[in-house]
C-alpha cells in the first residue's frame, strides 16, 4: 500500500469516526432531554412550560450539539488537510445557522400558542403575523447561508437587495396583502377563528376555522372548506354573526300571511270567545273600556257601524300574538318584540313576527321558531281568520268540476 492511499484512508477514518461522534453525541443529547428535560417539565404545576414540548423548542436545540462536535475535532483530525477543515467548518457554519432558523421557528410557535390561549388570543389571533415574522427570518437566514457558502459578508448581500425589491414584492405579492390584510382584520377586531361568516360572492357561509397569512378558511355548513384570501376580507362586503352569538339572542323576522277576505269587526260571539282566553283578559279589559268611554260619546249614531270603535279580529290576534310572545319562556324580553302588519299584497296581509329566541344554537333556533309558528297558525281559526294560499292545481280542478255540475 502506498503512502497516498494510507492518507487517503486515514482521512476517510476520520471523517467516518467525526461523523459517528457526532451522531452519538446527538443521539445522547436527544436521550437526555426526552428522559430527564422533558419529564422535569410535565410535573412542574405550570401549564404554558408543556408547550414547549408540543412544539419541540428544547430538542431543537440538541442539533447544536453534533455541530459543536465537528466544530471542535475537525481541526485536530484534519490538521495534515486544511481543505478538509474548511470544509467542514463551511458545513458547520451552514448547519448552524439552519439550526437556528429551526429554533426560532419553534420559539415562534410556542410565543403563538401561549398568546392564543388567552381571551386576546382569540380575538386577535398572531398566526398570520407569525408567518410574516418567518418569512422575513427565512429570508434572512438564507443570506446568511449564501454569505457562508460564497465566502461574502452579508451586507454585500443585503445592499444587493434593493436591485431586486421589485421581483420580491411580485413574488410575496399576496403574503404583503395578506400581512397587511391580516393587520387590519386584527385591530379593527372585524374576523376571528370562530366567527360565523356569509360571503357568497366567495361562496362561504360557516365557521372561521383558520386564519392565515394569506388565506382564511371557512367551513361551511355543509361541511365543505371554502378558502378566502385574506385581502378579499377587507376588498370585498361579508356578514360575521358574531354580534348575534355576543349578544345572546338569535332573530325571527317572518310573515303569517292572512286572508284579507276574513277580515272582520269582532261581534258578541267572538268577543266572548275571547274573554274565554286568558292570554287577551288583560289586553280587552283596557281596550274595552277605552271603547265603551268612546262610544259612548258618539251617543245614538252608533246605529252605523263607522260612526264607533269596534274591535277586530285581526287586532286581537295581533294582541294575542303579543301576549304569547311576552309570556314564551324562549324569547328574549330584553330584545326587540314586535308583531306588525306590512303593506297588504295579493298574498293577503302579512302579519310579522319580529322578535328574538333566547338559545342561538341552530338546531334549538328552529325548533322554536317552527313550535311558535305552529301554535299561531292554529289559532287563527280561533279569531276567525284563516292564512292565505295561493290556489294550487287540485283546487282549480276543484272549482272546475263544481262549475261543470251547476251546468
Amino acid at each position: 500500500m502506498n503512502a497516498g492511499t494510507a492518507d487517503m484512508l486515514g482521512l476517510l477514518g476520520s471523517i467516518i469516526y467525526l461523523l459517528i461522534l457526532a451522531l452519538l453525541a446527538n443521539f445522547v443529547a436527544k436521550r437526555f432531554i426526552a428522559h430527564i428535560v422533558h419529564p422535569i417539565i410535565r410535573k412542574t404545576s405550570m401549564t404554558w412550560d408543556d408547550l414547549l414540548i408540543q412544539h419541540n423548542v428544547i430538542v431543537r436545540f440538541s442539533h447544536i450539539v453534533p455541530a459543536a462536535i465537528i466544530h471542535f475535532f475537525s481541526p485536530a483530525l484534519f490538521d495534515q488537510s486544511p481543505t478538509v477543515a474548511e470544509f467542514f467548518q463551511l458545513i458547520v457554519n451552514t448547519y448552524l445557522i439552519v439550526i437556528i432558523l429551526f429554533v426560532i421557528d419553534g420559539v415562534l410557535n410556542f410565543a403563538r400558542s401561549l398568546w392564543e390561549r388567552g381571551k386576546m388570543g382569540r380575538r386577535y389571533p398572531a398566526k398570520s403575523f407569525v408567518q410574516a415574522a418567518k418569512l422575513v427570518i427565512n429570508l434572512i437566514g438564507f443570506i446568511f447561508i449564501l454569505s457562508s457558502i460564497l465566502d461574502r459578508s452579508p451586507l454585500v448581500l443585503f445592499s444587493g437587495l434593493g436591485a431586486i425589491t421589485a421581483i420580491l414584492l411580485l413574488i410575496f405579492k399576496d403574503a404583503i396583502l395578506g400581512l397587511v390584510a391580516g393587520f387590519q382584520l386584527s385591530v379593527n377586531n372585524m374576523v376571528m377563528v370562530g366567527d360565523w361568516i356569509e360571503m357568497p360572492a366567495r361562496g362561504a357561509d360557516g365557521d372561521v376555522i383558520d386564519v392565515s397569512l394569506t388565506t382564511v378558511k371557512v367551513q361551511n355548513w355543509d361541511k365543505t372548506i371554502t378558502t378566502i384570501p385574506t385581502y378579499a376580507l377587507i376588498s370585498d362586503s361579508f356578514k360575521n354573526w358574531r354580534g348575534m352569538s355576543e349578544a345572546g339572542g338569535r332573530r325571527i323576522k317572518r310573515a303569517l300571511h292572512i286572508d284579507m277576505r276574513t277580515i272582520q269587526f269582532a261581534d258578541e260571539d267572538l268577543l266572548d270567545r275571547f274573554k274565554r282566553i286568558r292570554l287577551l283578559r288583560p289586553y280587552l279589559e283596557e281596550k274595552l273600556a277605552d271603547i265603551q268611554k268612546y262610544n259612548d260619546d258618539v251617543g245614538e249614531e252608533l246605529s252605523e257601524l263607522i260612526n264607533g270603535r269596534r274591535l277586530t279580529n285581526v287586532g286581537t290576534f295581533r294582541a294575542y300574538c303579543v301576549a304569547y310572545l311576552r309570556n314564551h319562556p324562549q324569547i328574549h324580553q330584553d330584545m326587540t318584540l314586535l308583531v306588525r302588519q306590512l303593506t297588504p299584497s295579493s298574498q293577503g296581509l302579512p302579519l310579522e313576527i319580529y322578535v328574538f329566541t333566547n338559545d342561538i344554537a341552530w338546531a334549538r333556533y328552529e325548533d322554536i321558531q317552527g313550535d311558535i309558528f305552529d301554535h299561531l297558525l292554529s289559532v287563527m281559526p280561533e279569531f276567525g281568520l284563516s292564512a292565505y294560499q295561493a290556489p294550487s292545481g287540485a283546487d282549480l280542478e276543484k272549482a272546475g268540476l263544481s262549475l261543470q255540475n251547476k251546468e
